[in-house]
């Protein structure tokens, strides 16, 4: 049902277009700045009618308001966060549906990143555009959540379908590759995915959206709690919740 158009903005941001065509209605997820977006819709003969904010950072609601001034757009966001989502019409949160013309949305609370953020789920299209909780081969900083509550947000959203696509909102999966390898240095199929990512990269071609299916065999975010890795942390038969916290303690330090 979704025509989708990655835009890349500022230095590693990404911005997506959807586009219902049935409909007509047409989305901005998460849209940095205003500028990019509107040069798309003008080139392209669309008309923004949704805005879907994932958190509150700046660099994921700063086109908020001129977006919203130029084309009259409905801004739809977290309700747990809706206080620093500028323009905020429409709240949503863990369960609910949104509905993008003829394409449904699912809404997860996913917190951890930020105490607020959501992620959004079209079936349909086997699309998740989940901000910066889940990233290709990583996922967020915790500047506002727990170990435990970043740990439970990644294993709801891993039980997604293996063929999910996912619309993470940065370009980190090179660094991310290169840190993973530190953690499961034999991982086979880590390694085979940081080739390509290496070759995608030198030829500035972007390695987003990442397959669910790989995700699960290579980021070790998602695998905190299986053997493989315990061994390889050195931290066999230990709750996943510690073996996240030190993951991700380990990449804040890389």
């Amino acid at each position: 049902m979704l025509h989708i158009k990655q835009l890349p903005v500022l230095s590693d941001n990404y911005v997506y277009l959807l586009h219902e065509e049935e409909s007509g209605a047409c989305a901005a997820v998460d849209p940095a700045e205003a500028g990019p977006v509107l040069a798309v819709l003008q080139e392209e003969g669309l008309t923004l009618t949704h805005i879907l904010n994932t958190h509150h950072h700046g660099d994921h609601v700063g086109g908020n308001e001129r977006l919203k001034e130029e084309t009259n757009c409905t801004i739809v966001g977290p309700m747990a966060d809706a206080s620093r989502i500028p323009g905020i019409d429409v709240k949503v949160g863990e369960g609910e549906e949104f509905r993008l013309g003829k394409a449904t949305a699912k809404v997860f609370d996913v917190p951890g990143h930020t105490r607020g953020h959501i992620a959004y789920w079209f079936e349909s299209d086997k699309a998740l555009f989940c901000g910066d909780t889940l990233f290709a081969l990583g996922c967020g900083r915790l500047f506002e959540g727990t170990p435990r509550q970043m740990w439970k947000s990644l294993t709801a959203l891993r039980d997604l379908p293996g063929d999910t696509l996912i619309y993470c909102a940065h370009e980190y999966t090179q660094t991310n590759a290169c840190f993973a390898l530190t953690v499961e240095p034999d991982n086979k199929i880590l390694k085979e995915i940081a080739a390509r990512v290496e070759i995608r990269r030198a030829k500035s071609l972007p390695t987003v959206p990442s397959l669910m299916a790989d995700e699960l065999a290579a980021n070790p975010f998602l695998r905190a709690d299986q053997e493989e890795l315990q061994h390889a942390m050195g931290m066999k038969s230990t709750d996943p919740v510690e073996v996240f916290a030190e993951i991700r303690h380990r990449k804040d330090v890389f």
